[in-house]
């Protein structure tokens, strides 16, 4: 696993210049004379200085910014180092989407958001990830953690973003029954991390929205509790 995915998805960290710290302290690292690598924070903090953008090829259709955790752990991390380097300058983070035809340039929230809605959002893509069953909801709550971790390291996701997936998920009984019933853990952990993103104001629910977040919430980990507590009754007997 990343090493900045292991902190934040700990939820350790408090202020997000940590996630910058754990980057330098990681990448920092040069190779002189000696041919050893030896920590040189300074020297990267001054390359990061000049860095006026960051940018990211996607590699294949299959796979984009929200998919794997790759993506804002590498680019993310980079730029929440140059932002700290800059000294709390925020710079331009771009995508270059050159899997099909002549290739286009979105900035990262335009992709972020374009993926959204042509896959987390599409009903064609998550009933697909239904039909798998288990490793589907696994799969659907990746995509919202990978999608709070763009937020964690650039700030370059919208709010409407996690209002529209809440209602999607979280919100809607019978989807949230369906997400329950196949797997209790990734259903009550995506609660959690939208949950999270508004506490930690990447979005903001008005109250009634937010009541019905931590009712739908408290009863998947009802439920997760449930599920858990019964092998180990029957175990006993």
């Amino acid at each position: 696993m990343a090493p900045m995915l292991i902190i934040w998805l700990s939820t350790a960290w408090d202020e997000e210049d940590e996630i910058a710290e754990t980057y330098m302290r990681r990448k920092g690292f040069a190779y002189g004379k000696s041919g050893k690598p030896v920590c040189n924070n300074a020297l990267l903090k001054s390359v990061l200085a000049d860095v006026t953008m960051s940018y990211q090829n996607l590699e294949s259709m299959e796979l984009g910014v929200t998919t794997i955790d790759n993506y804002f752990d590498t680019l993310g991390g980079i730029t929440k180092a140059v932002k700290r380097a800059k000294g709390g300058r925020e710079i331009p983070v771009y995508i270059g989407d050159q899997t099909q035809g002549e290739g286009v340039v979105r900035t990262l929230s335009e992709q972020v958001s374009l993926e959204t809605r042509t896959r987390m959002l599409n009903p064609k893509w998550f009933e697909g990830m239904l039909k798998h069953g288990y490793e589907g909801v696994r799969q659907i709550e990746v995509h919202i953690t990978n999608t709070m971790g763009w937020s964690a390291t650039t700030g370059q996701v919208q709010p409407w973003v996690y209002k529209q997936l809440t209602q999607t998920f979280i919100l809607d009984p019978k989807m949230r029954e369906r997400l329950a019933q196949l797997n209790p853990t990734a259903s009550a952990r995506m609660a959690n991390r939208l949950m999270e993103a508004s506490n930690r104001n990447y979005w903001q629910p008005d109250d009634e929205m937010r009541a019905a977040m931590k009712q739908a919430s408290d009863e998947l980990e009802d439920r997760l509790e449930g599920v858990f507590e019964t092998p180990a009754l029957q175990r006993v007997g």
